[in-house]
């Protein structure tokens, strides 16, 4: 053994990677062994290789993908420092995002009245005509409370662009949520995101869309709470549905009435909307 081959247990101690995740990595191509002894034919780690296993080490810990950390590895390889950037504020945002979530859950957990609290977080349910509504919208998949948030920024970013405001772009309603699946996904889940607008709309991009979503008639319930208790109100929606002899007719509807990131958890409103015949 040459001293530039380092067995994967000693490389596993430098990188503080586990040989489980060594040899992962290894088959995923983001970190081979690339020493081979000719007689044995074993394969070993150099010393070349113990920084990039420490970065992969980083990264993992700071919640990239092993898809976003190749990606990650790959621009920083080719000197694209945009692409870095990019793939840096994307992980933060969704940081975030778990960081508010996980505060909604803890609010909920100290709560003395927790049953108590779920039973109140409910309007009653009603029936109501909704007008036609002018609205940018954008569709994509992935992992829901994920996908949501990054839609809502990219819907804000493309009204404020500068010549979208200089032709008086103008977000008159909140923002809503369709879910085009025929079943839940916590995974690759099929969301459009739209928000009401006034103004001549440049998009710059065809993945967003201008449209009218046509009049309709919906099954409404007003859920007053943290998000992770709306399952509660989808229930109770569904079960006035069904006791009217109602049939829903079209995705269901998030509509976003405040913000939380102003509100506290308990005081966050959020309309169902299920669209019936």
């Amino acid at each position: 053994m040459t001293v530039d081959q380092i067995p994967i247990g000693r490389f596993s101690i430098i990188t503080r990677l586990t040989q489980k995740a060594l040899r992962y990595y290894d088959m995923k191509g983001l970190l081979v062994p690339e020493a081979k002894d000719p007689f044995t034919g074993y394969r070993y780690y150099t010393g070349d290789q113990i920084q990039r296993g420490v970065k992969i080490k980083h990264l993992s810990m700071l919640g990239f993908s092993v898809e976003e950390i190749s990606e990650f590895l790959e621009a920083e390889d080719g000197g694209d420092t945009a692409r870095v950037n990019n793939l840096v504020e994307l992980r933060l945002r969704e940081t975030e995002m778990e960081l508010r979530r996980l505060q909604r859950v803890a609010s909920l957990l100290d709560s003395n009245h927790y049953m108590e609290l779920m039973k109140e977080t409910m309007l009653e349910p009603c029936i109501k005509e909704v007008p036609q509504t002018r609205v940018i919208s954008k569709r994509d998949k992935g992992v829901i409370g994920e996908t949501i948030g990054r839609l809502i920024g990219e819907l804000m970013g493309v009204v404020h662009m500068p010549e979208n405001q200089a032709n008086l772009v103008r977000i008159v309603g909140p923002f809503m949520t369709m879910y085009h699946d025929h079943e839940y996904k916590e995974q690759d889940a099929d969301i459009e995101v739209a928000v009401p607008i006034t103004g001549k709309v440049n998009l710059g991009d065809p993945s967003f869309e201008v449209k009218n979503l046509p009049k309709r008639k919906v099954a409404s319930l007003v859920h007053k709470g943290s998000y992770e208790t709306i399952g509660m109100a989808y229930a109770k929606l569904h079960e006035y549905v069904t006791k009217n002899g109602l049939e829903m007719s079209g995705p269901m509807m998030d509509i976003y009435l405040n913000d939380p990131n102003i509100v506290k958890p308990d005081e966050i409103l959020t309309e169902i909307q299920a669209p019936v015949k």
